[in-house]
């Protein structure tokens, strides 16, 4: 049975800010924020609204690079608990992550030796 489209649309864009939330917490190690880099421009331009909006849930203790990790974190549990409900799977996993799950493929299919 294929995955509806808009469970797809959705896990999609939930992945994407997720690891967008990801990337600007690994390039926060080797970049300041204010920086002039474009990559880290981008990472932070498109991940400022989501950061903002769970300000009212974000501890004040966490230090100021380890903050989108944290919300990164909401992303992936919600990822991780509502797509195999919302696939109708009974086990969690990786199937509970199609983004990840067609790059993967996509990858194998790219590097592995066919005759």
């Amino acid at each position: 049975m294929p995955i509806p489209a808009y469970i797809l649309f959705l896990d999609y864009i939930l992945g994407i800010i997720m690891w967008t939330l990801i990337g600007r917490s690994a390039m926060n190690i080797f970049q300041k924020e204010d920086s002039e880099f474009f990559f880290m421009k981008v990472f932070v331009k498109f991940t400022n609204p989501v950061i903002s909006f769970f300000k009212i849930i974000t501890p004040s203790f966490l230090i100021g690079p380890l903050v989108p990790l944290y919300v990164a974190w909401f992303f992936y549990m919600f990822r991780f608990y509502f797509m195999p409900y919302a696939l109708g799977y009974s086990v969690m996993g990786m199937l509970s992550f199609p983004l990840e799950s067609e790059i993967t493929q996509s990858l194998i299919q790219l590097f592995s030796k066919t005759k």
